[in-house]
């Protein structure tokens, strides 16, 4: 079993990546291999809406989201980390996330995440955390993603990567995190031994608010 974590920072080995770091070890302890996908600091352009996507089977933009698009089709489990700019997620990683999700589940590829579990862990400074950690969350809730949760809403403090490991109670809350995304993944491996198939799939159905 592998379960991706996103750095969504622009520092590649920040606070957020500290945070990461800290919920991989815990997975790596339960036997869970792990990779961290850093989102790179290079300006990420948003959906445009092209819906070109659908017919080339990945974003019309060849970028970092094709190449973690290919890496989710491999893994079992998600951790997006993110740090706080205007008490809300990075624009790269907010135009990395809509991108992202979009242009799979539009070029046919929604099984590269769907009932997989997914978690959201943001770092900051001070304040902003709960706005950002709402926001992103929102991703895995539209799309049938199991949202796997700590003792603590998943977020650390501090302004530098020695501040975020003085942060004792984060740091717990990333290890707790660890171990119970590594609990759900262990169900769902005896689920399939057991032959416990996932949910059936409906074909979305659309209404609009305007008729």
């Amino acid at each position: 079993m592998k379960v991706l974590l996103v750095n969504g920072s622009p520092h590649e080995n920040g606070c957020t990546y500290t945070a990461l770091t800290e919920v991989a070890n815990e997975l790596n302890n339960e036997g869970i291999e792990t990779e961290i996908f850093w989102i790179e600091n290079k300006p990420i352009g948003g959906c445009i809406a092209c819906l070109r996507c659908s017919e080339i089977g990945k974003c019309v933009f060849d970028d970092v989201v094709n190449s973690f698009a290919e890496k989710m089709k491999e893994a079992d489990g998600f951790v997006f980390g993110t740090p706080v700019h205007y008490a809300g997620a990075t624009g790269n990683m907010t135009s990395f996330m809509d991108r992202v999700f979009y242009s799979t589940a539009r070029s046919g590829h929604s099984d590269y995440y769907m009932f997989k579990p997914a978690a959201m862990v943001v770092s900051a400074r001070r304040a902003g955390t709960t706005a950002t950690y709402d926001q992103l969350n929102k991703y895995f809730g539209i799309n049938q993603m199991p949202i796997i949760s700590s003792r603590y809403w998943n977020m650390v403090h501090g302004y530098t990567p020695e501040d975020v490991r003085k942060d004792e109670e984060g740091m717990q809350t990333m290890r707790i995190l660890g171990r119970n995304m590594a609990y759900y993944l262990k169900c769902i491996e005896a689920g399939k031994e057991k032959g416990i198939e996932l949910p059936k799939k409906e074909q979305t159905t659309y209404t609009n608010f305007i008729r």
